[in-house]
């Protein structure tokens, strides 16, 4: 991309969106990659992709400080990316290889990275929320500025730990940047099937908490809203709520063929793509359609390598199975 300074192309900040388009071109290849490994036998276990969510990803993350804290779901690897993990740890961490940035441990839905304050995706629909909540506690304890980022789907707002999560965090005017990534389905159902009254922006207000509803495909739009109620945040006004509308392009898992849904409204919802409406955006401030090009192909032969690296990495030490694991590490060990 064109460097040098901050360019605009009319109200639009292009260096910043470009590097949002970067971003999610990231995103999507690595996504790509580990469906292929998927299909090859190369990890076990679900997978959740989040193609077409990538501006929720970008557009909330790239909004955060790098020592701000980060909750994610089992749909987390863009979360994990667009905050700065690596992403050779993290699919070496999907191939369960030495390496991994949990180890080889968690896999695709427990990836963490504390150095980037990624605290966890989670594998229990809305549990990252109550979590979000205990974190952005213990900050405001101790007096420190940094906030914490929770992202979930539109699926939990119908669990327990929403409730718990975000009344908690409103009582105590806690540091947490809420943000429902509203895909419109709780896994192979539609959520509007299954929610009552007007929906997560009502609960959340109901509770104290004030919020935006945004475009979620829209990354210009989701990163003028995060920085805006980030902001909030950070100066100590208590949790804000965004609520981001986006569509999950694939099925619920790797493995899932979303035969719920018919095919002409996925088709129609292609057309919508976030990394298509960016490449536009950019392409009509003046942005070179080949640079664009190199950008996305750069992304692809990057998570390529990461797909060699991670299948070449070995395995990781037989010793090193019950490390990390109980509160004396491997069990044939006696409490002293």
């Amino acid at each position: 991309m064109s460097g040098g300074g901050r360019r605009t192309g009319g109200n639009l900040d292009v260096p910043r969106i470009a590097a949002h388009y970067r971003t999610m071109c990231r995103v999507r290849a690595f996504e790509e990659a580990a469906l292929r490994a998927l299909d090859e036998g190369l990890m076990l276990g679900a997978l959740h992709p989040s193609i077409g969510q990538e501006a929720v990803a970008s557009g909330v993350c790239g909004t955060l400080r790098r020592d701000d804290l980060l909750l994610s779901t089992h749909r987390g690897h863009g979360h994990t990316l667009a905050k700065g993990a690596d992403a050779e740890a993290m699919m070496r961490e999907l191939f369960g290889r030495d390496g991994g940035c949990c180890g080889g441990k968690g896999g695709s839905m427990h990836i963490a990275d504390f150095s980037v304050g990624m605290l966890g995706a989670n594998g229990v629909v809305g549990a990252n929320i109550e979590i979000a909540a205990g974190a952005a506690h213990a900050l405001k304890l101790r007096g420190e500025d940094r906030i914490v980022g929770c992202l979930f789907g539109d699926g939990a707002v119908n669990r327990g730990p929403f409730l718990e999560g975000l009344n908690w965090a409103s009582v105590y005017r806690l540091p947490v940047l809420f943000v429902c990534e509203d895909n419109g389905f709780a896994a192979t159902t539609r959520t509007a099937t299954l929610t009552g009254g007007p929906g997560v922006a009502a609960r959340a207000e109901s509770l104290g908490i004030a919020g935006v509803e945004v475009d979620g495909n829209d990354v210009q739009a989701v990163d003028a809203a995060a920085r805006d109620q980030g902001e909030a945040v950070r100066a100590g006004a208590g949790p804000r709520l965004i609520v981001a509308r986006t569509y999950r392009l694939t099925g619920h898992t790797g493995t899932d063929p979303a035969a719920y849904r018919p095919a002409e409204e996925v088709e129609q919802r292609w057309q919508d793509d976030p990394i298509r409406r960016c490449r536009e955006l950019l392409l009509g401030a003046g942005e070179a359609e080949a640079e664009l090009d190199a950008v996305r192909a750069a992304a692809e032969r990057e998570m390529a390598a990461v797909y060699d690296a991670a299948r070449a990495a070995p395995w990781p030490a037989e010793e090193l199975a019950y490390a990390d694991v109980q509160d004396v590490g491997d069990p044939r060990r006696r409490r002293a």
